[in-house]
């Protein structure tokens, strides 16, 4: 199987509120539940978790969420290092629209020779040799 990064609009859709991505984000995480996707992320999406919820004043729900995330990336959490992170700087001169946070998981993706991407945000359509998988193609 090829690798897949699993973008942090995944779990969160998953266990939010309803919304049109709430069943295909959770086709997701079944998939990867049944290793029918071989899902990788990173520490970085761990932290946009938190961060969110906690800016929402909803810390207990983000926690739930991040344990819930983190069983089910059990050993395919990638870390993001000092290479990722100068890494990224030059990819934001590169993808000037492309947001900080989705920059740093670009260059954690560059580094581990990973093209492909589940996520419901667009602003990966236009990375060269970057594939977003849309949640939607993900079948139940």
């Amino acid at each position: 199987m090829i690798p897949v990064f699993i973008d942090t609009n995944i779990p969160m859709y998953a266990a939010g509120k309803p919304h049109p991505l709430r069943a295909p984000a959770q086709a997701v995480i079944n998939a990867i539940v049944e290793d029918e996707i071989d899902a990788v992320t990173d520490a970085e999406v761990f932290q946009e978790i938190l961060y969110r919820y906690w800016h929402i004043s909803a810390r207990e729900k983000g926690l739930l969420i991040f344990d819930h995330f983190y069983r089910v990336m059990l050993g395919k959490v990638l870390p993001v290092t000092t290479h990722d992170v100068l890494l990224a700087r030059e990819l934001l001169d590169q993808f000037p629209t492309l947001p900080p946070r989705d920059v740093i998981h670009l260059a954690v993706m560059r580094r581990n020779e990973i093209n492909f991407i589940i996520s419901a945000d667009k602003d990966f359509d236009d990375i060269p040799g970057i594939q977003r998988i849309d949640p939607k193609r993900i079948k139940t």
